[in-house]
């Protein structure tokens, strides 16, 4: 979406790789059929967690990649998963515009370690001494100091925002912590790395992914950006939404929320059988079947350097055996030990769908698992595999280690969410009205329109069509949303007053488990139109 909070955009299965170079184990060299122990793996967890659809592809040295299909794209529909059904990649996106910049240095045409202000003169962070000192590299690493989701509500939802105004939003985005003093996940900065691969090669970031990389791999299923995704065999994305029955909320079909804004950090949509063959050439170090590359191995190497800690461990536990002592982050992965070994691998979570790619390089082994839904389903099978291809024994029960750990946060999330959500908080609006509406501007995201519709106020977020709704009132002076069911959190609202008037509003999500992406809690907004908008 490790050590972070699991959800679906912050899920990071982080990990470190080793080289392809070294010896590959026999184990890892026999291309003996895997049916017998994947097949009641994914079953197991399908049936636990009441899992549409999984795709899985595992690659090994010297072997055909393994690939299949489980279950169906839609629930209620027959349509089947198979090797070519496309998911959403979301995060797993970034190593792919690493590759990119990769591509680019080896090609002279900029260095890991430029200050980026040399290629994109117009950027610019919120601090004059950060912008002077911000390099190629920083903007994959998750260092900069901006904090968890910085931005993202430009591009979850959907928005009408597009990379100029992602760029002109960054100097206003306030940072948590000094520049490259730790880790904080963004998305942000990889929509700039997408705008600096234009910049510097003069082919958008959907051209030069497609040309480069996934027509020369031959990702036929592939397509750089969930615009140019056709209809056919695509999985469908399913989110729990309702209230809870038996401490599990219903699964529903729901629709598609990012912006094609995010496509260099999250926009591919591949099946199983392209992911193989993306793994494949990262464990051949950038190499193309025939002697062709895409990259040298010096900058795979590079790409799988990690420069900051994201988390540390006393290690394994009852319920993780396979905990990281240490995690760091790379460029475009994560790094991490897993059952003594060094693991490069990502999560990347949408709206409805969650997919894991991972890696043991020195046992030339890599595995991908696709799911059509947001539970965390398809980290538990990715692990369960790594462990047969690992051969770890005695098995571990990783179905039991999952539904232990998700009953274990719906407890804590009934318990948060009825401290946050049994009542509304005393008090109510101090002034008529019609004092709080106007229109509301803040710095990096945009307006916000109040209006007085019958006896209610009413909310719309400008650049954000899905966001509009009733303002309820939720304690003095502050109220809440209610958005459609399905087009993402809702929000509180804490309108500021000062001298009997209306100056300003701050927010933050309603639920306490909101994703990090919906960063209401981010936004500052200062009134600038006083009058009265009503209908």
């Amino acid at each position: 979406m490790s050590g972070l909070t699991m959800d679906r955009r912050r899920a990071l299965a982080l990990g470190l790789g080793g080289s392809a170079a070294l010896a590959i184990p026999a184990w890892a060299q026999r291309a003996a059929p895997l049916d017998a122990a994947i097949d009641p793996i994914v079953t197991d967890f399908m049936r636990a967690f009441a899992t549409p659809g999984i795709a899985v592809a595992v690659v090994r040295k010297g072997a055909k990649p393994w690939l299949k299909g489980y279950g169906v794209r839609t629930m209620g529909r027959p349509e089947p998963v198979d090797a070519h059904t496309r998911f959403g990649i979301a995060s797993n996106s970034k190593a792919f515009t690493a590759a990119a910049l990769a591509m680019l240095v080896e090609e002279g045409k900029l260095g890991w370690d430029d200050v980026l202000t040399r290629h994109l003169p117009e950027f610019k962070m919120a601090d004059p001494a950060v912008t002077a000192m911000f390099t190629v590299r920083d903007l994959l690493v998750h260092r900069s100091g901006l904090p968890l989701g910085a931005g993202d509500l430009m591009y979850f939802p959907q928005s009408t925002a597009d990379v100029a105004q992602v760029l002109r939003a960054l100097q206003f985005l306030q940072p948590v912590r000094g520049f490259r003093t730790g880790y904080d996940y963004d998305n942000i900065l990889y929509i700039v790395a997408g705008a600096l691969i234009e910049r510097v090669s003069g082919m958008g970031w959907r051209d030069f992914v497609t040309v480069r990389m996934l027509k020369p791999l031959g990702m036929t299923d592939a397509v750089a950006s969930r615009e140019l995704l056709a209809t056919d065999n695509v999985a469908a994305r399913h989110a729990r939404l309702g209230p809870p029955v038996r401490g599990v909320g219903p699964m529903r079909v729901i629709a598609p929320d990012e912006s094609p804004l995010i496509d260099a950090g999250a926009g591919i949509n591949a099946s199983v059988a392209d992911i193989a063959r993306w793994l494949e050439v990262q464990l051949a170090l950038g190499a193309l079947p025939g002697g062709k590359r895409l990259w040298s191995a010096a900058q795979a190497r590079e790409m799988w350097t990690p420069h900051v800690i994201t988390s540390s461990s006393d290690g394994p536990t009852d319920l993780n055996p396979a905990r990281a002592v240490m995690a760091g982050y790379a460029l475009g992965w994560a790094v991490q030990d897993f059952r003594g070994r060094r693991l490069v691998s990502h999560s990347g979570g949408l709206s409805g769908q969650v997919t894991q790619t991972a890696m043991v390089p020195a046992a030339g082994i890599g595995v991908a698992v696709f799911s059509n839904t947001e539970d965390s389903v398809s980290g538990g099978i990715r692990n369960a595999i790594l462990d047969h291809l690992l051969g770890v024994t005695p098995a571990y029960n990783w179905v039991a280690s999952y539904v232990a750990r998700m009953k274990l946060a719906q407890e804590n999330a009934a318990a948060a969410m009825t401290a946050a959500q049994a009542s509304p908080p005393k008090g109510g609006p101090s002034l008529p009205l019609a004092a709080y509406a106007g229109r509301y501007r803040d710095a990096w995201y945009g307006d916000i329109v109040v209006t007085v519709q019958g006896r209610a106020l009413h909310i719309d977020f400008v650049p954000t069509a899905a966001f509009k709704s009733v303002l309820e009132p939720w304690g003095t002076d502050t109220f809440r949303t209610r958005f459609a069911a399905g087009t993402g959190e809702d929000a509180v609202v804490s309108f500021t007053i000062a001298d009997g008037r209306v100056t300003g509003a701050r927010m933050r999500a309603f639920s306490p488990l909101a994703d990090f992406s919906y960063d209401f809690h981010h936004l500052d907004f200062v009134r600038v139109e006083a009058a009265v908008l009503s209908s």
